[in-house]
């Protein structure tokens, strides 16, 4: 009989084996270990009696895949026409500027932060660090001066929203595998990233006294000119699709909390009319369903029949009916991605072919993103079904994992993934894709935007040099493989520290249950 660990360890030292030593697409590595787990799964449920046909064994990927799709490919495709259009247009280096202009050059390092820890969110992180590494070195040009420190203030920033917020594909996957709403996730996960940022750039200042690395010419990068302020778009207009979007769906995360209040209270009135309570009825759900259901889940269910029984739903409840549509995320980002256009148009009047042009390349580029993206899922779901989480759980005395505990798992499993193979969206994603297993039956203390910040934090722990984010930063900053594992990798764990220390604090303080 092959154990369910010992399944998850053939997929996993399978994707690191194809990507890291073959040089396979993450993409094509990620399908092929999906497709063997599942039929390793498959032999094991055949021989406990479980009637299935071989072919669901590789069926069941492709509706793993075509779900995640469902799930996330609006949003990354739009995203990534959101960042190149405020690339182009200027939108992005008008928001640099605003930081740099109110911050003061001498806080210039905090500027570079800030405007990483807002352009990361809509725009890829390799994206930021290249429209932010020419100001770092300008800045040095004028100073002679903090140099690392500038570079590492741009990682701080960027990086930390990267793994925490969405709409940039780690988190988005996150939210959809553990049933996240996303405006909850993009709140939350900016609470637990700004102070992680913080921390970081005042690493970055201990590690740029430290190191004292001054700035090398970059071979192959010409230093262009920048454009003049009045070549830019307004700096409401730049921040406009960042925001936009993240207004709309906090609309429906608002809505939605009040309405479940609602909904709650009105449950508990009939429960006490009938001589009960809506916490027994839970419970009698939870029994029910022989532990296989949470308290949460109970708890939706007792909403919802409240809501088909009620002729009269409340103001909130009777909201959330047209918020659902103003907060839907896809809806949200194409508004946005219009905006986007339309600001780029405006300032760089291009013809339609090349309006054309900009974006295919952007679908293109975000096309691979959601290959991957969507493969990761089809893997951590094959996992599911191999029962992982039940063995992962077993081995932490099965039921008794609970609060803390799995927060922890969380975290040191994408660790684990992140030190393995390199990549943070892959490891936040596969984790993600793996812990609705092990969370069934258990009544977590907290919201599950805990458990994925903790997860995004794991993934920054124990990036080197088979991260391409290591490679970036390294080759754009000019420093050399030595002090890249100097600088970077130390930044990203205390990132990492950071994040889950906050992601703690506020599961105990504000466990938004």
């Amino acid at each position: 009989m092959i154990h369910p660990l010992l399944i998850m360890t053939i997929g996993i030292v399978l994707v690191i084996f194809l990507i890291m030593k073959l040089k396979v697409n993450a993409f094509l590595a990620l399908i092929t270990a999906a497709m063997v787990v599942s039929l390793l799964a498959f032999e094991e449920n055949a021989k406990t009696g479980e009637m299935e046909l071989a072919s669901d064994a590789i069926s069941r990927v492709a509706s793993a895949f075509g779900s995640a799709c469902g799930g996330i490919g609006i949003v990354i495709a739009l995203a990534a026409v959101i960042g190149t259009c405020m690339m182009d247009s200027g939108a992005a280096d008008r928001i640099v500027r605003a930081f740099m202009k109110m911050l003061g050059e001498e806080r210039a390092p905090w500027a570079l932060m800030g405007s990483g820890y807002v352009l990361a969110v809509p725009v890829f992180f390799d994206t930021v660090f290249y429209l932010l590494v020419p100001l770092a070195r300008s800045f040095y040009r004028r100073t002679q001066k903090s140099y690392l420190k500038c570079l590492l203030a741009i990682t701080a920033g960027g990086a930390i929203t990267h793994t925490l917020v969405p709409p940039t594909p780690g988190p988005l996957t996150m939210a959809a595998n553990l049933g996240i709403d996303l405006g909850k996730m993009i709140m939350v996960g900016a609470m637990v990233a700004l102070p992680a940022a913080i921390a970081g750039i005042m690493f970055a200042g201990y590690l740029d006294r430290k190191y004292n690395i001054p700035m090398r010419e970059v071979a192959g990068r010409e230093e262009t000119d920048p454009l003049k302020d009045e070549e830019l778009p307004s700096l409401f207009m730049s921040l406009l699709p960042v925001v936009l979007p993240v207004v709309m769906i906090a609309i429906h995360t608002v809505a939605s909390t009040f309405s479940d209040g609602e909904l709650l209270s009105k449950a508990e009135e009939i429960a006490v009319a009938a001589g009960t309570t809506v916490e027994a009825q839970a419970s009698e759900l939870m029994a029910a369903a022989d532990n296989a259901m949470s308290r949460g889940d109970a708890l939706k269910e007792i909403k919802q029949t409240t809501l088909d029984e009620s002729g009269s739903p409340g103001l909130w409840t009777s909201a959330t009916r047209y918020t659902q549509v103003v907060g839907n995320p896809n809806l949200a980002l194409l508004i946005s991605t219009l905006i986007a256009l339309l600001v780029y148009v405006k300032q760089r009047s291009p013809s339609k072919e090349d309006l054309a042009k900009i974006v295919e390349i952007s679908l293109m580029s975000g096309g691979v993103i959601i290959l991957i993206t969507a493969g990761g899922s089809s893997f951590g779901a094959m996992l599911k079904v191999a029962h992982v989480g039940d063995a992962i759980r077993d081995m932490f005395g099965g039921a008794e994992v609970t609060g803390i505990t799995m927060l922890f798992l969380g975290f040191g499993i994408a660790a684990l993934l992140k030190v393995a193979q390199g990549s943070s969206t892959a490891a936040m994603i596969i984790t993600s894709s793996m812990m609705p297993g092990m969370l069934i039956g258990l009544d977590l203390p907290y919201d599950k935007v805990y458990l994925a910040t903790a997860i995004g934090a794991g993934s920054c722990i124990g990036s080197w040099m088979n991260d391409s984010g290591f490679w970036i930063f390294s080759k754009m900053g000019g420093l050399t493989e030595k002090e890249g594992l100097q600088t970077w990798t130390p930044l990203l764990i205390v990132l990492g520290i950071t994040s889950m220390t906050m992601t703690l604090i506020l599961a105990t303080l504000m466990p938004l249950t």
